[in-house]
């Protein structure tokens, strides 16, 4: 008994699924997905990234859309790129995600915010007619490899495994929701005394107190300042002037002792010269 049409477009129908149709495999080929271990490709080149989840609503409208688009990456030379946030949280801090889906062009290393319509000619129409100069883009303090931006992806990656590690406690270990609070209170507490220790220690080896310098001795001499030493100086140098005025004066002027010293011996030279006379 022959096949019937039924049966043969079911087996039809079968071998597509288990091979896949090349439409499919050829808009999933042209979507490239973006982690926190590739994303540095994106500084280079010219490309188109949606950050969403698979929960959104609004996500699973744009899909088709997205989906779409991706076809005419290769002819307008443009790399299209999905971030799923729900499993690269660290993505979502670097890029400030704050509303899904969120959309980003990025040119050599340089990212500006989409927030036009989501259609696929008017996601052709903002490459081919390169739209994206008319918008600002983001400065250098928040650009995905700044230090800041870095900072912020290390913060929510370490939200992530705060909140992995509660499941863990509530869910497998069975422990109270208080008492994952106090487990995570404790580390907290335990953290900061060992931080503040650390802290203290490398201000103590940068800027040592004053009771650990040695002890200046009273019995050392110590150096007079300058100033000191110009006002001896000039102290030593008046001195000496008045000095030679003195003896200046003494030349000009004789003094009393001398002139009386005269007077005597006039008054001895006298006598003779009256005997003499008679």
């Amino acid at each position: 008994m022959a096949p019937s049409l039924s049966s043969l477009l079911t087996l039809i129908v079968l071998l597509l699924l288990l091979c896949g149709t090349p439409g499919i495999q050829g808009l999933w080929r042209h979507v490239k997905t973006i982690t926190d271990k590739n994303w540095k490709e994106l500084l280079e080149g010219e490309w188109m990234i949606e950050f969403y989840a698979p929960w959104c609503p609004a996500c699973q409208n744009l899909q088709p859309e997205w989906e779409d688009f991706a076809q005419w990456g290769q002819d307008l030379e443009v790399n299209i790129a999905k971030v799923d946030v729900t499993e690269q949280p660290g993505l979502s801090g670097r890029f400030i995600i704050t509303a899904l889906p969120t959309i980003y062009h990025c040119k050599d290393g340089e990212f500006r915010r989409y927030q036009g319509p989501r259609t696929k000619e008017d996601f052709i129409s903002f490459i081919n007619d390169k739209q994206w100069k008319s918008i600002e883009p983001l400065s250098s303090w928040f650009g995905p490899g700044s230090f800041l931006m870095s900072s912020m992806s290390a913060l929510f990656q370490l939200s992530m495994w705060i909140r992995t590690c509660h499941n863990y406690f509530t869910e497998d270990l069975k422990i109270p929701v208080w008492g994952s609070y106090v487990i995570f209170a404790l580390a907290t507490l335990f953290s900061g005394l060992i931080l503040g220790l650390i802290m203290v220690f490398v201000a103590d080896s940068l800027c040592p107190s004053k009771r650990n310098k040695p002890q200046q001795y009273s019995y050392l001499k110590k150096p007079l300042p300058e100033s000191a030493r110009l006002l001896k100086k000039l102290e030593q140098k008046q001195v000496a002037d008045e000095d030679h005025s003195d003896d200046e004066l003494e030349n000009k002027n004789p003094s009393k002792k001398d002139f009386s010293q005269t007077a005597m011996r006039q008054r001895i030279i006298n006598p003779l010269s009256l005997v003499d006379k008679f």
